[in-house]
Formats: structure tokens, sequence, C-alpha cells
């Protein structure tokens, strides 16, 4: 018999199939393998409880094995001579999404070629399915009374349980209802058995949040520039249509005050907004400031525990919420009147996701917007290449913030050539002209932000014999010493192991370590900065929770002298004491093997040097390099995005790439360079043929070795293919996807849309 996560029984069942009578039927997906959308009779004790968007169990395959599924939609059954089998039980209480978000979710399937399941079983996160900060407790309601049923005899507190039950409309907590009646157990188990009363298993939240309180502001006055983009999306708000905003403003020229007063509006509607920030770092700040402007501000991000995610998602469920702040996975918040999208610093590669489904969040926003027919505003000093080409093309409408608020000037960058100075030629990372400048920051009263996109220690280990770096037993990458953990680590698998006293390949000692990450940067600042307070900021030192928070609170409240760190400082971050803001190494990410090298290189610098002259002090940044006159840092060091755009756009229309072409990429792995290489050679030529048979306008390269060979310890070789639009690669993928079979111990990975080409 099928059961509902109601019941009291919770002994297994049979799987049962369903009478030919039977006539209403759930559509049921999974997130493994088999993709497709399977159809169970829903058995009459079901009918009233189910419904799309609940997780189900039902019997799969030939044994019957129980598997949890998605039920998509609840229709009656059309006539057919197939014996269906039965949904055995209805895990949720209520749908998890709803009607609109699955049909998102199964565009977000189509787009970026993945199954149903496995975009929903992405999309809600692991918190709220498991009900964390819930527990399941005993309540009791009464059983209607049968008819021509003799009264039972009842005792006076067992009278008492019923008259407090017929008056409440709720199932009652034993507790609750023991208080209510005073009387003990005995009576409640002796209803029970008279079949007067029946109880119940329900879950009951335990877990509340208590937000510590922040001091209300009031909106801040809106220079012209920035009264003009406010009011070209409150036009787009009034008139209930969807359009894209690329709002492009220069570090400091006001563009979050844009978004509250936007949301501000929306909210005055009844409706709510969702806000979506790149770095966990930026949070704790972001959330700060609307819960200064707004009264129900909820957080949906990875560093929440599953228990205040699960929160959260009931609260913006339920529609108490009016703003919800978040990263990526943010945007499939389950609002009930959504009214407006924003994604602060859209130009992060964060708001890809690197596993399946391989979605872009801008995208996917860019879909529910349509959808929900609201506006989507994306904010970003530099934007993606992509986003403006829209602009461009009259998809999106382009507003500009040209100016910093108060006319407060963008800082001067100094480009500093490092090739031949003496300090840094002997190993160290600071030049003479930012240490220099640095201590007349710092006597000033100024502080201090320092950037080095390279964690660890030392970033090298060399073994002089072999003439070669010590790299990771799983990964084509050379190991970093992290000296605070005293180990040797891999970036890529996290790989760690005891420092090696001697080359682990040829046994030779004497290894020697080279090249700076943040850790050794700290300990360089502070020998030659004695009398100020360091902070360091980097993955390896924020993994507390609440540790972005207390450094930046710390940071603000000048308890800190020098902030340095990896990315997670380079970006969002508002401190008005700043006044020399330093780029260590601006070219660690230029000669990468990757299309979008110059434009993040750019983006990274513009970003860091807008973390400095944001309040009434002026402010310098210094960036050292070994390519001084390469033109994408010597356009950034000149704020100039726009003239770096037109450049690296021409550059991008002669090779045909994003974004003048959608791409997508197709990676092989295996346990051997020689089984990956084959079957790479193999599947190449089945896309190959399935192009040429459908007469698809599609390029394809490859295969070639990736350009990291082995990573966590699969060999791993890819192929590319272009097109100018990303829909033909759906009409590809139908036609092969299930006519691929590889070898056991083979795996594949298809990703369009792909940022990271190593």
């Amino acid at each position: 018999m099928p059961r509902t996560l109601f019941d009291d029984d919770d002994a297994p069942r049979e799987w049962e199939v369903a009478a030919e009578a039977d006539r209403t039927i759930a559509k049921v997906v999974f997130s493994q393998p088999p993709d497709d959308v399977f159809e169970y009779v829903v058995p009459e004790a079901l009918r009233d409880i189910i419904q799309p968007g609940q997780r189900v169990k039902v019997p799969l395959g030939r044994g019957n094995r129980p598997v949890t599924g998605y039920c998509v939609d609840v229709a009656a059954r059309a006539e057919t001579s197939r014996q269906l089998k039965a949904i055995a039980e209805v895990r949720d209480r209520r749908p998890l999404l709803s009607r609109e978000m699955l049909d998102l979710a199964r565009w977000i399937a189509d787009r970026y070629l993945c199954t149903w399941g496995q975009v929903l079983e992405s999309v809600i996160p692991a918190g709220v399915k498991k009900q964390a900060g819930t527990r399941e407790i005993v309540c009791y309601q009464l059983v209607p009374p049968t008819t021509g049923a003799s009264p039972a005899k009842l005792s006076k507190k067992q009278q008492a349980v019923l008259d407090v039950l017929a008056a409440s409309t709720e199932p009652m907590p034993v507790g609750e209802l023991t208080e209510k009646a005073d009387c003990g157990t005995a009576p409640i188990q002796a209803l029970v058995e008279k079949r007067l009363i029946r109880p119940l298993r329900i879950r009951k939240d335990w877990f509340n949040i208590d937000d510590a309180p922040v001091a209300k502001s009031q909106d801040l006055t809106l220079n012209p520039e920035q009264h003009t983009a406010l009011e070209e999306i409150l036009r787009s708000l009034r008139n209930n249509e969807h359009r894209t905003f690329l709002l492009h403003g220069v570090t400091g020229s006001g563009k979050t005050e844009v978004y509250i007063q936007a949301i501000r509006e929306v909210v005055a509607y009844g409706k709510q907004a969702i806000v979506l920030v790149p770095e966990i770092s930026l949070t704790p700040q972001t959330i700060r400031r609307f819960r200064s402007r707004f009264d129900a501000v909820a957080v949906l991000h990875s560093h929440l525990s599953d228990s205040e995610r699960h929160y959260h998602w009931q609260q913006i469920q339920s529609g108490d919420v009016q703003v919800i702040v978040g990263a990526r996975s943010a945007i499939f918040a389950p609002t009930k009147r959504l009214g407006l999208i924003v994604i602060d610093e859209e130009h992060e590669t964060t708001f890809k996701q690197q596993s399946v489904p391989r979605y872009h969040a801008r995208d996917v926003a860019r879909e529910r917007a349509r959808r929900e027919s609201i506006p989507l505003v994306l904010g970003s000093a530099t934007p993606t290449l992509e986003s403006l080409q829209r602009t461009k093309d009259g998809h999106d409408t382009l507003l500009r913030l040209t100016h910093r608020v108060e006319h407060r000037p963008l800082p001067p960058v100094l480009i500093v050539d490092v090739r031949n100075d003496p300090i840094v030629t002997k190993g160290h990372s600071i030049g003479r002209a930012l240490q220099s400048s640095m201590n007349v920051a710092l006597k000033e009263g100024g502080q201090v932000i320092l950037f080095l996109n390279l964690r660890g220690y030392s970033t090298v280990l060399w073994c002089p014999r072999c003439n070669a770096g010590v790299r990771c037993p799983h990964c084509d990458i050379t190991l970093t010493w992290h000296r605070d953990r005293k180990k040797v680590l891999c970036h890529s698998c996290e790989y760690s192991a005891d420092a090696y006293t001697a080359c682990p390949h040829c046994g030779q000692p004497g290894l020697r370590y080279f090249g700076a990450g943040t850790q050794r940067l700290e300990d360089e600042v502070k020998a030659k900065f004695a009398d100020y307070k360091v902070l360091r900021m980097d993955s390896d030192s924020m993994q507390k929770p609440g540790s972005h928070d207390e450094a930046l609170s710390k940071f603000r409240d000048g308890e800190v002298d020098i902030l340095l760190g990896t990315q997670m400082i380079a970006k969002g971050l508002d401190f008005p004491n700043v006044t020399l803001v330093g780029v260590v190494a601006a070219d660690t990410m230029l000669h990468q093997p990757d299309l979008r090298a110059a434009e993040r290189t750019f983006q990274l610098i513009a970003q860091v040097a807008g973390r400095t002259g944001r309040g009434d002090k002026q402010g310098r940044v210094f960036v050292q390099t070994c390519c001084p006159d390469e033109p994408v840092i010597t356009l950034a060091s000149k704020h100039d995005y726009f003239t770096f755009a037109e450049m690296e756009l021409r550059h991008r229309k002669e090779r045909a790439a994003p974004p003048f072409a959608a791409l997508a990429r197709v990676i092989v792995r295996s346990a051997t360079e020689q089984q990956a290489h084959q079957e790479s050679v193999n599947l190449a030529e089945r896309f190959r043929a399935e192009i040429n048979r459908l007469q698809l306008p599609i390029k394809l390269i490859g295969p070639a070795p990736c350009p990291i060979l082995r990573l966590r310890g699969q060999h791993r070789f890819h192929f590319q293919m272009s097109t100018a639009s990303a829909e033909t690669f759906q009409v590809l993928w139908r036609e092969v996807s299930r006519k691929i079979k590889l070898p056991e111990g083979v795996e594949f990975v298809m990703d369009v849309d792909p940022l990271d080409m190593r």
C-alpha cells in the first residue's frame, strides 16, 4: 500500500502495480540515469496530497528498486494498455518548487545539456531536502465519527482530551495535549485503541536565526547619472515588462544605491527582489547594507549550515522576505512575487557553476526574468564582453555612471617595471617604489591593501637534478608549500603531504623553493612594517564560519593597517580610509592558455584599483609587472574600459570567439592516457558524423590534450565546438547523447559556454 510521510507506521511495504481503474498519473524524473520522464499511477490515498515539485519514492527497473524522484506533473491518465507501477511514498508535505521553477529547471537542462533531474537535484539545497532544523514529533487529531457507531464509554480524562482536540484546528503535539487536558499519556493511548483519535508524525521547526539588529539608514540623494539610471529601471518595473539593463559604473560610482532604490519600489509593490553577489566575503557587507534599508532580508550561500539554508528557504517560500541576497544558487530562491533581479559584479567567473548542471547564473537570471516579465540589472565596472556586446546588438540597455559619487577622482595608477628592481631580483615581493609609498601612506594614517592572486608560501618546489618542479602525484600541477600547515598542497585536488626532504622522483636532496604566495608576502610585510597590524585574507585563513566578516570588520574599524590577500579582497569592498593599493604581480593571469586571460587581467587590476580613494583622502595604486608595455595593463592603469573592450572585441571577432560564437567543450577522462586519447578520438568522430549527417553549422576542433593533462588522477583530452547559436548544440545533443557508450572507467563532460579551459 502507498504511504505518506505522515503515517505513523514505518514498516516497509510491497511495491504494487496499479489497477487499470486508477486514472491519475504522476510524471517523475530522476537525478541519475535513466534520462527520461516516467509515468506512475497515483494511488487513491495519495491523490489529495501529491503535487508537482514534491519528491516521491517509486519502484524502478525490473527489480523494482526503491528510488527517490521528482514529481514534475500530475494529470489524468490517458487510455493505454500498459500497466503502470504505483507511487509508494510522497516524501514532502508541500512542494519544494513551484511549477514555474520546474519549467525553468527544464530550460536549464535543455540549455546546458544535462537531465531535468540533475538540475532539480542541484537547485534544491541539501538542507531543504533533509529538512534540516526540523524534528519529527508525534501529534494527535480526532478521527471522524463512523455513521451508526455506538458511542464509546469514556473517562473524564479521555473526554477532556477529546474536548481539547475538538477545539483545535490543527493536530496537537503530545506535550501540549497532556498539558491542556491536564492528564498523562494513558488516556491518550486509550483513545487511540478505541480509534477515536489517531497519531501523526509531523515535522516542526526548531531552528531559528537570531539576527543581530542593524541600525536603519535613509536613502541617499542620487546624482543626475544615478537618477537617470534609476528612472530607466523603474519605467520597466511600472510597465511590468522584462528588460535587461547593463549598469556600467566606474568603481565608487554608487551602483549599489541605484539597486537599493529600485528595490525600494519593488518592495512597495509587495514584491521581492533577488540580489546576487560573487564572493562570500562580500555577503556580510552587502547583507548589512540591505538590512539597514529593508525589514526582511534572507541569505543564501554555501557557507551557511544546512539548518540556516532551510530556515531562509522557508522564509522566502512563505513570502515573508523582501530581499534575497546570496551567491550563484540564490537565483533559484522560491519567491512567490518576484519583482526584480540584480547581479552585482556580473563579470565574475564564480557565477558559472563548474559541476553538473554547468549553468551560468547570469543567463539563468535572464531567462527567469523574461518568464516573469521583470527587469534584470547587471552591474559592473568591468562588464564581460558578452554583456557589452548584447547592448551593442540592441538586446540589452546600457546605463552608465561615469563619475564617482561626490565627483571624487579615480585614483592615479602607476605601472612599476620590476624586471630590474634590485629588491625584487633578490626574491622579495615588494619592490622599492611600492615599499616607499606604503611607508608614506601608513605614516599619514591611511590603510593599505596588497593584492596577490597566489595563495600558499612558495608556489614552486624545484629539483635541480630533475630540472623540473615537483608535481602533484594526481595532477600535472606543481605543488605549493604551505608553511602554516607544514605541508605541500595541490591547489586542484587538495592532495597534501608532509614537507619533502628529497625529490620524490629522483631521491636527490636539496629541493629549492621559488615563487611567493600570500603567506610569504605576509611574512615579508610583517618584517618590513613591524609597527603595523597586518591581516591576510585568502581561502586558507578564512575557513571558520564568520571569519570573512570578522576580518573585514577589523579593517573597517582601523584595527588593521595592511590587508593583503587574493581575489576576495579585490572587489566590492568599500573602505574610505584606504589610500594605497598595491598589485604585487599583475602578470599572474596574463599569459595563461585561456581565451579570457586578457579580459580577466584587466578586470582584476581595475577592480583592485577601485578599492582606494573612496573617501575624502586621495588614493594611489601601484601595479608591479614584468610586462609594463602590455596594452591590457596600460589601459587598466588609465581606467579605460571601453578602449580595452573595443580592442578585445576585434580580436574575438577575428577568431570567431565569444561573444560572436557559442562554445561547447567536451572533456574525456580516464585513468590511463592512452585510453583517454583513444576514446576522445572515437567520441569526436561520433560528433563529427552527426554534425555532417544533420548538416549543422558547427565547427569541431580537436581532440588534443587538456592544458592540464592529468587532474585528480584522471588523464584528460578535450575537443571544442563552436557555432552561431547555443540552440544548435541542443539539436546535436539530442541525436548524440543516446548513442554514446563509453567503456567502463571512461567519463566525459559536456560544458556549454565554458569559462575554465584548463
